[in-house]
């Protein structure tokens, strides 16, 4: 374990650090049921949980006088299953000609014990296997996400040949292979469609909240479930090579791409070691040297091993990191760890998903247009278009009924029911054939299709669905997937803490981009980008000097929430491998949170300052003491403690309701009320 984890916990950013999981050869692990790793099944944390039950029931009986024997044997425990594999560690990395804190921490705990405080020394022990298992835990559950996100290619495709048909592993596929994609299938690899018509949910990969119409030469992606038509489609791309795969090597290559730190912090680490070995062997040594004898050197020696422990500098960061996610937490905003929230705190750019996070993500009806001379109302037609649409499973069509619903209208009976996949609906209702579709482009307009999967939009930005009644318009409907009630002041609201206004990376069209970003007052607008483009234009800002923020929900998202330097996650609708890449989560998908936690991110790194300055203070004050004068045992100990009391209680100053919303803040839930607990 590295100074970096022990400082600050589980290290989210080095989240794959354990052997990629080989793309092309997944047809078993698909086949099994998705599995998220317990913490229990993890070693370090076992040992974790026994050092740390041992210490708390030692603890228990120390501080009440009990005899030596009762609680000495359970210190031992925390001692062993919390110190023996940091020392194993330690020691192969010593044979190495490697000094690192895992070593020098067991040493300092031993050391203690030596002199007597042995209850410092199993507390440096348990603090060491607590971050130790929090570390593998997120190791572990990331790589889970990564297999999991590859549950979304069906194992099998359905091959057609010479002679017929035949179901194959999708890795055996090959470019230029013919496949037939069955109405609710999932699309087996990327291609192009050669024949048929249907529609495509595809917001795994662009983000688009609306299933997209697809016909001939229009092209599907590998994970992607087909709708109600059926279509053949040519493979243009290896397997291996598929969009869906690429945004698993992303994830691991964004992962891989925040090591320098921790190459940084390692070369602290070793220096650090080096420096506190050889001042305590130095401070043992020299009076010896001088005839002292080898109680009183070893007594100072030790005194100085405690009083230049870093435990003091951990206690000093904590506290206030961990005071910033338990507000965060009671205000809905899950941050992942210490150093999440800390990262969180220097971005100075911020990155927006547009569906399913700036916007809800599904479509509603904005406008209602009765044609001239149609006789109807608004009431009357929307009532007309649900009436068609209620035997329908289509996104479009479930929000016309919801609309209907909405303004408690009566719908007819419809009969004779059919669905034409890409164009539309068409329904008997009160006599009169109904027809709910999309207005197609062209001379050879058809009366009859249906524009349940349309892209053309009006200048609302929105769907356009156009009703005829006997052949004849008599209106149209707009949906639209709406911003959400807080997108505008979370767009402000960052704008004002980083000084830049945020930009908008999606996978929707430029139009309906367009139409949220002048909604939410954002000025950089990037459409139609795949995983890889979102990923790309991250990089492009950070290598401008930014470090970038970036909010997202779904999978598509997840490659460039692993690129930037932090990444938030919309909770309710967002998927698995977004949820686990990122470094926090907007539990209840409110905005406006997003802010707020940045703000808090800021006031949690001074409140960091302010403790590193304190702690520092008292550690070199005590060990100048030790070294040019006679610091008593206890005293120094005492003063050890007291500087790691001092800083922990400065830090739970972010445990008040002020430090979420500051004086003076108008901050609010987007329905009115209060911030509601978790």
């Amino acid at each position: 374990m590295s100074l970096h984890a022990f400082l600050y916990g589980a290290r989210v950013s080095s989240t794959l650090d354990s052997p990629p999981v080989p793309v092309p050869a997944l047809d078993s692990a698909r086949t099994a049921p998705r599995r998220r790793t317990h913490v229990l099944a993890l070693p370090e944390a076992r040992w974790a949980l026994l050092a740390t039950a041992a210490f708390l029931s030692a603890l228990q009986l120390h501080f009440a006088d009990a005899p030596g024997w009762t609680y000495g044997p359970l210190y031992a425990i925390a001692y062993l299953a919390g110190g023996w594999e940091p020392a194993l560690e330690g020691l192969r990395a010593l044979r190495g000609k490697t000094l690192d804190v895992d070593l020098l921490m067991i040493v300092a705990a031993l050391g203690a014990a030596a002199i007597g405080q042995v209850l410092d020394g199993a507390l440096l022990i348990v603090i060491f296997a607590t971050s130790g298992a929090l570390e593998a835990l997120a190791t572990a559950r990331t790589a889970d996400s990564v297999r999991g996100l590859l549950d979304l290619a069906p194992a099998t495709a359905t091959r057609v040949t010479a002679d017929g048909e035949e179901s194959v592993p999708v890795s055996r596929l090959c470019v230029g292979d013919e496949l037939l994609i069955r109405p609710g299938e999932r699309i087996g690899a990327d291609g192009r469609v050669l024949d048929g018509t249907s529609e495509a949910d595809q917001a795994t990969i662009t983000g688009e909240p609306l299933p997209v119409p697809k016909t001939l030469v229009d092209e599907v992606f590998a994970g992607t479930l087909n709708g109600t038509g059926a279509l053949r489609v040519r493979v243009e791309r290896d397997p291996a090579d598929s969009v869906i795969a690429r945004i698993v090597t992303l994830v691991e290559e964004a992962s891989r791409t925040k090591a320098p730190t921790q190459l940084f912090i390692e070369k602290i680490e070793q220096r650090y070691a080096v420096g506190v070995v050889a001042a305590t062997l130095t401070v043992f040594a020299v009076p010896l040297a001088f005839g002292a004898d080898l109680t009183g050197a070893l007594l100072r020696a030790m005194t100085f091993m405690i009083v230049a422990s870093p435990c003091a500098v951990v206690l000093a960061t904590m506290p206030p990191l961990l005071s910033a996610i338990a507000t965060a937490g009671r205000h809905g905003v899950l941050v992942k760890s210490a150093l999440a929230m800390e990262r969180l705190g220097e971005i100075d750019t911020a990155a927006l998903d547009k569906t399913g996070t700036l916007t809800e993500g599904a479509p509603e009806v904005t406008a209602v247009r009765p044609a001239t001379g149609s006789g109807l109302d608004e009431d009357a037609l929307l009532a007309l278009a649900a009436a068609a649409e209620h035997p329908s499973e289509h996104p479009l069509a479930r929000a016309i009924v919801a609309a209907a619903r909405t303004r408690d209208l009566r719908l007819a009976p419809a009969r004779d029911f059919a669905a034409k996949p890409g164009h539309g609906v068409t329904a008997t209702v009160d006599g009169r054939v109904v027809t709910v579709g999309r207005p197609d482009s062209g001379p050879d307009t058809d009366a009859d299709t249906d524009t349940d999967v349309n892209t053309d939009t009006d200048v609302e930005g929105g769907t356009v669905v156009r009703v005829e009644r006997d052949g004849a318009l008599v209106g149209t409907l707009v949906l639209a997937d709406r911003p959400r009630a807080d997108a505008a002041e979370t767009a402000a609201g960052l704008t004002a803490l980083t000084g830049t206004s945020p930009v908008l990376l999606t996978g929707d069209n430029p139009r309906a981009a367009a139409q949220v970003a002048t909604a939410t007052g954002i000025t950089d607008v990037r459409a139609s980008l795949l995983p890889e483009d979102k990923v790309a234009a991250v990089r492009e800002l950070q290598r401008a000097g930014r470090k970038v923020l970036f909010v997202g929900d779904g999978v598509n998202d997840a490659p460039a929430l692993a690129a930037a330097h932090s990444g938030i996650a919309m909770g309710r609708a967002g998927s698995d491998l977004a949820l686990e890449t990122a470094d926090a989560v907007v539990v209840r998908d409110e905005l406006a949170a997003i802010p707020a936690v940045v703000r808090l991110s800021r006031a949690a790194r001074r409140l960091v300052l302010q403790n590193l300055l304190v702690a520092g203070t008292f550690i070199t004050v005590l060990v100048l003491w030790d070294l040019l004068g006679h610091l008593p045992l206890p005293l120094g100990v005492a003063g050890h403690e007291g500087s790691t009391v001092l800083v922990g209680l400065n830090g739970l100053r972010l445990l008040r309701e002020s430090a979420w919303r500051p004086r003076g803040s108008a901050w609010r839930r987007p329905d009115g009320g209060r911030p509601r607990a978790l």
